[in-house]
């Protein structure tokens, strides 16, 4: 449910009207926008049956929100977000060009491989420090070491870091050395940790499980949003079909189908989409085209040798060629790669 306030509404209307809704058992969501203040109420609406909400001083109207994901959608927030991670802008038009190796592997590694991306213009570094694999004798990553790793690579270059955490008693650990969480697609919906990085105030990049709709993706997100952290980033990176030629099957049509029903940014992933570097630039390409605010790409210097999906990794040369192009379809659309953008205005407001 969305409560209205009218333009003179004082801040004393909004104090009250948040001491009644948490003296009904429920918790409210303030946006603030240019010309209208709205409260998001969040839990079991049945309490609010027969109350006269449009009593409240400092209401105009009171609206209910239909759709399953509240904070989610737009309905509850018109205007698109706008995350920021360190000095970089997901959304409103700043696309994220995030890239580096599946997993850190060393600082050697990679301090090469930052250099590379840095210099072709991505301007956020990934990299695996807890790798969820599918055999348990597989790589899992350096763990601690690598999180240090990725985090004084990061600095060196200036570029804020994203990595996956995969557990709830990871979180504090993962957030003294990541700019970004990252939630892997086998833990879309594990709630207890969507509820964890919901509970910090730090970006996070959700990515679609492999078999979820993207209902499924939005009500994951709105987990993260109802804790408190509303700084989601969602990521399409294919799902499971009876396609075999490709990892997964990249679904393009989240982008304009998320974008529709809700006003978080949407990057794709190429990488674990297609599984193919032959296929990653065209994919990364019409990801641009498709209006997403950003693209996910995975490089390694020595894909042969790398620990952890290098079939699936371009080389920094290649990564530069489709830097190239994706800057002159961004230019082409209106939107910006770079640091920072401070010629446009915060969406942030609702």
């Amino acid at each position: 449910m969305i409560i209205v306030l009218k333009p003179e509404a004082t801040q004393a209307d909004l104090d009250y009207i948040l001491r009644r809704i948490e003296e009904w058992g429920l918790r409210s969501h303030i946006s603030r926008g240019e010309h209208r203040t709205i409260i998001g109420v969040i839990g079991d609406e049945q309490k609010l049956q027969g109350r006269p909400l449009t009593a409240l001083p400092g209401v105009e109207q009171v609206l209910p929100i239909l759709k399953p994901f509240k904070l989610a959608s737009r309905e509850f927030k018109k205007t698109d977000t706008v995350v920021q991670v360190g000095k970089v802008r997901i959304g409103g038009g700043s696309l994220a060009m995030i890239a580096g190796p599946c997993a850190v592997e060393n600082y050697e590694v990679l301090d090469t491989i930052a250099a590379a991306v840095k210099a072709a213009g991505a301007n956020i570094l990934r990299g695996g420090a807890f790798k969820p694999r599918t055999s348990p004798y597989s790589f899992q990553g350096l763990g601690e070491t690598g999180l240090r790793i990725l985090h004084d690579i990061g600095k060196k270059y200036d570029m804020p870091v994203v990595t996956e955490v995969m557990d709830p008693r990871q979180v504090e650990l993962v957030n003294r050395y990541a700019d970004m969480f990252q939630i892997g697609a086998r833990n879309m919906q594990n709630f207890d940790l969507l509820r964890e990085v919901g509970r910090i105030n730090k970006p996070v990049l959700l990515k679609r499980g492999m078999s979820a709709t993207v209902k499924d993706l939005l009500l994951s997100a709105e987990y993260i949003l109802s804790e408190g952290n509303h700084q989601v980033v969602l990521c399409e990176r294919g799902v499971r079909t009876f396609e075999d030629s490709t990892r997964n099957t990249l679904d393009l049509s989240a982008v304009p189908n998320v974008k529709g029903q809700s006003h978080l940014p949407i990057i794709v992933d190429p990488s674990h989409a297609t599984g193919r570097p032959d296929l990653i630039p065209a994919m990364a390409r019409a990801a641009v085209a498709a209006g997403a605010d950003g693209v996910h790409v995975e490089v390694h210097c020595a894909p042969e040798k790398a620990l952890s999906d290098g079939q699936q990794a371009l080389l920094p040369s290649q990564y530069a060629e489709l830097m190239r192009d994706l800057r002159r379809l961004a230019e082409l659309f209106g939107k910006y790669i770079g640091p920072d953008d401070t010629s446009k205005t915060s969406s942030q407001g609702g």
